[in-house]
């Protein structure tokens, strides 16, 4: 398939953009940034000629794949400043990595548009919490005890993998709904996106083993090693100064900050599901 050279040159420009993009969401969220990469790697496999009917998943896959490194350099640097909760990665990371599986398994037999719905749904509901600023939106001011921290888990891993996120979004909503800081729950929602994003990477690579056929050269499943190679290293990066940046900003700024963000991640899919297109 010929390409042309100003096509290949703005793709290289917007893949630049998004790692560096994606790093600082990493850092400044603790999100995995997958709304930012989905959509430029969908762009590049649609450009290389990937069909339809893989090409979604691939770039799932792949950005999964990439964010691994990115929220691991994102959680030393919150871990470093000392925000993160010890209990909630105790209680969480493995329940978290079941759901994930559960979630890996509905996807593969689940219509995309409906993972989109739950996305903006649920991505609008934090947007309004954090804009509105209002401390009634809270459940309690101490975390929960065991058994309800493990169903916590297991929704925040199961949402990720139906969602093609890290979970840092859905753990920052739980964790401010019982008092906890933003500045916490961003550190502890980097922490557990490590967890998610492996396992989620794990699994679409065996899902895409019976697509080979379909699939674009040096894919290892529905993970795209190219992709991966053009991307991981510069968001992983530049994840340590969006924490930094992070501890630095006032409590509100950050929470306006991560609101607007998410209402854009919304707003995304409702145009997709709008048009009937593709992320």
């Amino acid at each position: 398939m010929e390409v042309a050279l100003g096509e290949l040159a703005g793709l290289a420009i917007g893949v630049l953009a998004a790692g560096i993009v994606t790093g600082l969401l990493a850092g400044l969220f603790g999100i995995g940034g997958g709304a930012v990469i989905v959509p430029v790697l969908y762009e590049v496999f649609r450009l290389f000629g990937v069909p339809e009917e893989v090409r979604m998943q691939l770039c799932v896959g792949t950005s999964l794949a990439i964010i691994v490194p990115t929220t691991l350099r994102s959680y030393r640097a919150h871990r470093a400043a000392g925000q993160v909760i010890p209990y909630v990665m105790r209680s969480w990371w493995a329940p978290a990595l079941l759901g994930v599986a559960a979630g890996s398994v509905a996807a593969a037999v689940a219509p995309a548009g409906l993972f989109k719905a739950v996305f903006a749904v649920v991505v609008t509901i934090i947007a309004a919490k954090m804009l509105s600023g209002s401390e009634s939106w809270v459940i309690a001011r101490e975390l929960p005890g065991q058994a309800a921290m493990i169903c916590y888990g297991l929704l925040v891993g199961a949402a990720s993998a139906l969602m093609g996120i890290s979970g840092g979004s859905l753990v920052t909503m739980v964790l401010t709904l019982y008092g906890r800081t933003i500045h916490q729950a961003v550190a502890t929602a980097s922490g557990i996106g490590v967890p998610i994003t492996i396992a989620g990477t794990i699994g679409y690579m065996l899902a895409g083993l019976p697509h080979r056929a379909l699939l674009p050269p040096l894919s290892l499943g529905f993970v795209s090693l190219l992709g991966v190679a053009m991307i991981a290293p510069v968001s992983s990066y530049v994840a340590p100064f969006g924490a930094r940046l992070a501890h630095r900003l006032p409590r509100r700024w950050l929470e306006v900050a991560f609101g607007a963000f998410l209402l854009l991640a919304a707003a995304r899919f409702v145009l997709s599901l709008a048009t009937g297109g593709a992320d």
